[in-house]
């Protein structure tokens, strides 16, 4: 035993009468596949192995098992959870047939007090494992976060990919269309008034960059007025032509005039060429912007991975969002989901340096499309208050409210919602990053987000300094 005790460096230096302070110990013998101490239990003990191999693994939270460290014979281990009074970070088990002894809490401590030069190397053994193991952490933080960064990547890029795609298909229609009623434009000898009135109406439907921004009640009034007086006109697909001429400004007051100028069938065919003409206009935005939602994204990657800040810019809220809701209307549609709007017409703009601000809207605005049951209702409402937090330096906090009518977020799972990949949706719907993704940008803008939920109400609220210096 005396020539196996030299052989552990943390005993090497002392003498045979001192080597006595081990008498007493557990002396044993353990096979391949046998664990020593388990992760999540307390230490009871200081080991040391004379003969044999041993590994450390730690179960993830997938369940797998990642190894930490290999121990060699002439080892010592133990010590850290012992010193620290935490529970084993690891399990031990033997990966070959092994020898070892074993000290209770008591022996290892007589043996601490009673041998500085072992209590001096087990200490030094300790500060170097925890170095170790500090190391290997910050960077299973670094990989961690890599990982979230890619599958945050990917979930963002999801949607304007989709939106892109779905708008490319549309304008595919929309062009088939106008060429179907350009011959039929053909086969007809339109007067002099009529090509000036078609290229009136095609001037307006060209003159806006973006569909006009309307309250939810203002835009279904305007829209059911307009498609009723179409149907009484006998034009085909009113209310689906309906709500792109309202977003171009066309009245029923305004088609009375144009009416004047079409006959019969004729009016049909002009309207239709008009609304395709505004669709396709709209559908080049659409495009455009999620195109314009990729580069961002791109750009946000590359100054997270540097570390680097942005160019000082101004914000439209309403705009942003509004840009946000396009992106995601087919989802929207798809479920038929009513949508409430009230965008405040007096909202500061808000100044910055940071970016991301279309994740924030699309996470509150997916989770409330996923959340809501078929035919369900999503408010989205933006104000501005003055700031409580910061009563030195006053100053306006826009607020903007997503709330939607679902089943709720269960209670359990309220003080989990913001952590890294914890969803509460089913397998293959939820990633469990949008949340925390969301708390990280606002968190960037100085803000703060807050929720309340109960079945039938969720709401969630994001309040932003107008100024982010």
């Amino acid at each position: 035993m005396i020539a196996l005790l030299r052989k552990v460096p943390t005993l090497s230096s002392l003498r045979d009468d001192q080597l006595h302070c081990l008498d007493g110990v557990r002396d044993f013998h353990v096979d391949t596949g046998e664990v020593i101490t388990r992760q999540g239990e307390l230490a009871h003990c200081f080991w040391i192995l004379l003969d044999g191999e041993l590994r450390v693994h730690q179960k993830t939270a997938e369940q797998n098992n990642l190894t930490l460290a290999k121990i060699e014979a002439g080892s010592t281990f133990g010590e850290m959870a012992l010193l620290t009074n935490v529970p084993n970070s690891g399990s031990v088990e033997a990966v070959a047939p092994s020898h070892l002894l074993e000290l209770d809490e008591e022996q290892f401590w007589g043996l601490m007090t009673s041998c500085p030069e072992v209590r001096k190397a087990i200490l030094g053994n300790m500060a170097y494992r925890f170095q170790k193991l500090q190391s290997t952490t910050v960077q299973q933080e670094k990989m961690a976060s890599l990982g979230t960064l890619a599958a945050g990547l990917m979930h963002e890029l999801n949607n304007p990919g989709s939106a892109a795609r779905r708008a490319a298909s549309q304008l595919r229609d929309n062009l088939m269309r106008m060429h179907e009623l350009s011959l039929k434009f053909k086969e007809r000898d339109l007067s002099k008034e009529q090509k000036h009135c078609m290229f009136d109406m095609q001037k307006q439907a060209l003159a806006l960059k973006q569909p006009l921004m309307m309250n939810s009640l203002d835009q279904s009034d305007a829209e059911e007025a307009l498609a009723e007086w179409m149907e009484s006109a006998n034009i085909e697909n009113a209310w689906k032509m309906a709500p792109t001429l309202v977003s171009i400004g066309m009245t029923a007051a305004e088609l009375e005039r144009v009416k004047n100028d079409f006959d019969g069938p004729l009016l049909g065919e002009a309207l239709g060429w008009l609304e395709a003409m505004a669709s396709s206009m709209q559908l080049v935005g659409t495009i455009e912007e999620s195109i314009g939602r990729v580069t961002d994204l791109v750009h946000a990657v590359k100054s997270y991975a540097y570390e680097g800040k942005g160019q000082k810019q101004t914000i439209d809220i309403n705009n942003s969002i509004h840009a946000t809701l396009i992106i995601l209307g087919h989802k929207l549609r798809e479920k038929e989901i009513v949508l409430e709007k009230n965008f405040a017409t007096d909202l500061p703009p808000l100044h910055s340096e940071c970016t991301g601000l279309n994740q924030i809207w699309t996470n509150l605005l997916d989770n409330a499309i996923d959340a809501v049951p078929q035919h369900g209702r999503i408010s989205v409402h933006t104000w501005a208050e003055s700031s409580k937090a910061d009563t030195k330096n006053p100053h306006m906090d826009l607020c903007i409210s997503v709330s939607d009518n679902g089943s709720g977020i269960p209670l359990e799972s309220q003080e989990h919602i913001f952590d890294p990949f914890y969803t509460t949706k089913p397998v293959g719907v939820g990633t469990g990053i949008g949340l925390g993704i969301v708390q990280r940008i606002v968190d960037q803008y100085h803000g703060v987000i807050r929720f309340s939920s109960e079945p039938g109400n969720t709401e969630f609220v994001v309040r932003l300094p107008s100024d982010n210096e």
